[in-house]
């Protein structure tokens, strides 16, 4: 039975954690009762932030500073969850236990054996856990995936994509803000952050519904950029200066797909470079290719002039908006990175709402998830070929129908929109 007001508790309040709680108490009948962080300080923020919402309704709101006293003492729906990437899994598969729905921030896992343990207890508790891949929601993607569904691209070959972005500086400050991305580079060595980008690409693929990932092999370079901006930003004495950072400033990791389909996936974040998730398309019929985060191009049989030279995407984009984008924008984008995480978080609440699967399920969080322990296996090994988990126990070939929904990213439900036209 579908519900009206659904009770979210927060934990994780850092700043990607106090933006998400922003954006999940602007959607109609969400209430947030219990927030909680590790820093006290944090919590207390959460507190501020349910009560200066513009949907407050003078409920109390208590604050925890342990996930584990929250769920005990807590009558809640789900749990959103912004932690850092090592807890994710711990505290979701808690929250499945304690009788509630779980969406996580993305991050790799730290070992295969949690993704199993997170599928595992989905199963058993009949609570679903979705992985918050905004990505899947961003404009062009979504439209992509509607140009490949309607087979624009005609029969697709192979994938790539990654997470590009300078992050020095994140990095190297993050004992100063309580960040935790620094101990995953002083310590891992690996595709560290897949999600990005894979999120779409998994739909673009049909993984773990008719297709599945089969091995990765992935290899890294040597690390040299946070070193650099350490000693230029702080000074040569300062032990990240010299610190012998594990993870590479570059790896490249290469999946081969059950029906012969390959994925590059690019993680950099160590080196001066501008923002962009590389994403490549290509197929029978054409290719897309975004070259920086503004520099968008195709080359599409019957659609572009030529195969031959590339044109620009980004004028052309409006003839294939997915429906949900033609909706958001003449309503109104709301904030978010570009306006895609407002729309994962829609995608969660309705969820839980309607008590229902989520359009990026606990079977596709923990592929996506896995990766990054596998990609250390085979970085480790000189980039030798590991094989990946079906966590579907096979049925990937066969699954039952996904539920159509106005934010499935499983196919274009056209029949949750009015055939509207742009103002």
């Amino acid at each position: 039975m579908k519900k009206d007001t659904v009770r979210i508790g927060a934990v994780g309040l850092g700043g990607r954690g106090q933006g998400m709680l922003n954006l999940l108490l602007t959607i109609p009948g969400v209430v947030c009762p219990a927030v909680c962080d590790k820093v006290s300080e944090r919590a207390e923020k959460g507190i501020e932030i349910v009560k200066n919402s513009e949907t407050y309704s003078g409920y109390e709101v208590r604050s925890y500073v342990n996930y584990k006293e929250l769920l005990k003492k807590e009558e809640l729906d789900a749990l959103l969850i912004c932690t850092t990437w090592i807890t994710h899994i711990e505290i979701a598969v808690a929250a499945m236990k304690a009788g509630l729905h779980a969406a996580m921030e993305v991050g790799g896992a730290s070992s295969i054996e949690e993704c199993w343990q997170m599928v595992r207890t989905s199963e058993e508790t009949g609570k679903f856990c979705m992985l918050l891949e905004n990505c899947c929601y961003d404009r062009k993607e979504m439209a992509l995936y509607k140009m490949v569904k309607e087979g624009l691209f005609g029969e697709i070959v192979h994938c790539e994509g990654g997470y590009r972005h300078d992050l020095r500086d994140e990095i190297s400050l993050g004992r100063e803000n309580i960040h935790g991305r620094l101990y995953n580079f002083q310590n891992r060595n690996g595709e560290l952050y897949p999600t990005h980008q894979l999120g779409p690409i998994f739909k673009v693929l049909d993984i773990n519904r008719k297709n599945r990932m089969l091995t990765i092999s992935s290899v890294s370079s040597k690390s040299v950029g946070l070193n650099a901006w350490n000693r230029q930003n702080k000074c040569e004495e300062h032990d990240l200066s010299s610190y012998p950072f594990a993870q590479g400033d570059i790896c490249t990791s290469l999946i081969k797909c059950a029906h012969g389909e390959t994925i590059t996936l690019t993680h950099d974040c160590c080196l001066p470079r501008p923002y962009c998730r590389d994403y490549v398309i290509q197929g029978s019929k054409g290719i897309f290719k975004e070259a920086t985060e503004r520099e968008l191009r195709f080359a599409v049989e019957g659609i572009t002039k030529s195969t031959h030279e590339f044109e620009d995407f980004s004028e052309r984009l409006p003839e294939f908006e997915h429906p949900l984008w033609k909706e958001y924008r003449s309503e109104g984008v709301k904030a978010g990175h570009g306006g895609m995480d407002w729309l994962v978080l829609c995608a969660f609440a309705e969820a839980v709402k309607e008590d229902a699967e989520p359009p990026i399920d606990v079977y596709d969080a923990a592929a996506m998830m896995a990766i990054t322990p596998l990609s250390e296996q085979s970085a480790a090994l000189g980039g030798m070929p590991i094989p990946i988990p079906d966590f579907t126990n096979g049925k990937w070939i066969d699954r039952e129908p996904f539920r159509r929904s106005k934010y499935c990213v499983n196919a274009v439900c056209e029949e949750f929109f009015n055939d509207n036209e742009e103002a």
